[in-house]
């Protein structure tokens, strides 16, 4: 079971997990282990209140498919198991991050101080771009 707050669990029988093989360079026992793991998430199918289901399927994130899928690659640690919970942890991380709500952006002008400062510099560079030209 995944715990992702202290109402929502998410039982194993819905996150899919295979182990495969991990990429890039390797010595002699890369090839005969399958020490990286692919975990996959379907958001539709599962438990989730529709709060958090709703959430994720608006999030544009590279890992949510557009049928709703979450698939997740760890292959950081040499040992599977390792993997296993840094991909189970970055599943947990996901679904928490929408139950956060997002601030509203409340739209603000520039101060007249502000905007003092700014026109004081564009004519201080003005200025010295004239001192540059070639007197005729």
């Amino acid at each position: 079971m995944l715990q992702i707050s202290s109402h929502v669990i998410i039982p194993d029988s819905e996150i899919e997990i295979h182990a495969v093989r991990s990429q890039g360079a390797g010595g002699q026992h890369v090839n005969k282990v399958s020490s990286a793991i692919h975990l996959r998430f379907d958001i539709a199918a599962s438990s989730l209140p529709p709060f958090y289901k709703e959430a994720l399927l608006k999030l544009h994130d590279h890992r949510i498919s557009s049928d709703g899928m979450i698939t997740i690659k760890a292959q950081e640690h040499r040992s599977q198991e390792q993997n296993r919970e840094g991909a189970l942890t970055r599943l947990r991380v996901l679904i928490q991050s929408v139950a956060i709500p997002r601030k509203k952006r409340r739209a603000t002008k520039p101060t007249r101080t502000s905007k003092e400062r700014r026109m004081d510099s564009k004519t201080k560079r003005g200025r010295l771009k004239e001192l540059r030209r070639r007197l005729e």
